[in-house]
């Protein structure tokens, strides 16, 4: 779940409105919208991973020794076809040696929400996840944000449906404020922003995860890894499924 850089930006806060001369007796001044002011966040280190085909064959009987994989969130899916071809051996692998396993979606803008489901059910099974769905939202495709929203929106709604819980978000900073903002508040999120400053977003929505590098590195995997930390006051009791 590694963005690339169009997604990397640190969004900046608009400038406050211009200031209204004053008006007449009989002309209220009209009221001028507040600029939000940036939420602080405090980092909760517990720290997990989020894997693919790209880690290879991973040793989780070395990961489960590294207090930095508290959990792992490990691809399964994307698009309406495609499935990571390592999807079950790390499930089974990290559930063996006692690692909370939960699982993600890379959505595709261009397939249907239909045949994504589909593709997903078919590879997921409910009795082998420990943590919430996370779909993956990098892409915005060519068609119009409207559609893009919609048929996001349908997908949560059928991934919620079929495993009881709404899923988590994935994106970026950059990627949320231009096309999710004000349309998904009632998720919760885990955000990429890589470096030490914690993820702001324009919208006051809940981050549970913030994935503050794509260069980790851990026991048991032989490259660079994603790594994520909780934010705030959440924890693993956050993600876990009911």
């Amino acid at each position: 779940m590694s963005l690339g850089t169009d997604d990397d930006y640190v969004y900046r806060l608009p400038q406050p409105d211009p200031e209204v001369p004053r008006a007449g007796l009989d002309r209220p001044l009209p009221p001028v919208p507040e600029v939000r002011l940036a939420q602080a966040h405090n980092v909760v280190r517990i720290f997990g991973i989020d894997v693919s085909h790209y880690q290879g064959k991973i040793n989780w009987q070395m990961a489960a020794l590294d207090e930095n994989v508290r959990f792992a969130y490990i691809k399964a899916t994307e698009g309406s076809g495609l499935v990571d071809n390592y999807y079950r051996r790390n499930v089974r692998g990290a559930r063996n040696y006692g690692i909370p396993v939960g699982s993600y979606h890379f959505f595709s803008p261009s397939a249907s929400a239909m045949t994504q489901l589909r593709n997903f059910m078919d590879v997921v099974r409910p009795g082998e996840q420990d943590l919430i769905p996370i779909v993956d939202v990098e892409r915005r495709g060519k068609g119009s944000l409207r559609d893009f929203q919609t048929k996001l929106q349908n997908f949560l709604t059928g991934i919620e449906r079929i495993y009881g819980v709404k899923p988590i978000i994935y994106t970026g900073v950059n990627f949320f404020n231009k096309y999710l903002a004000g349309k998904f508040s009632k998720y919760d999120f885990m955000i990429a922003r890589y470096g030490d400053d914690v993820p702001e977003l324009m919208e006051d929505v809940r981050i549970v995860l913030w994935q503050f590098t794509q260069h980790g590195r851990v026991s048991g995997i032989g490259g660079h890894v994603d790594r994520s930390c909780f934010l705030d006051k959440c924890g693993l009791q956050d993600i876990m499924l009911p």
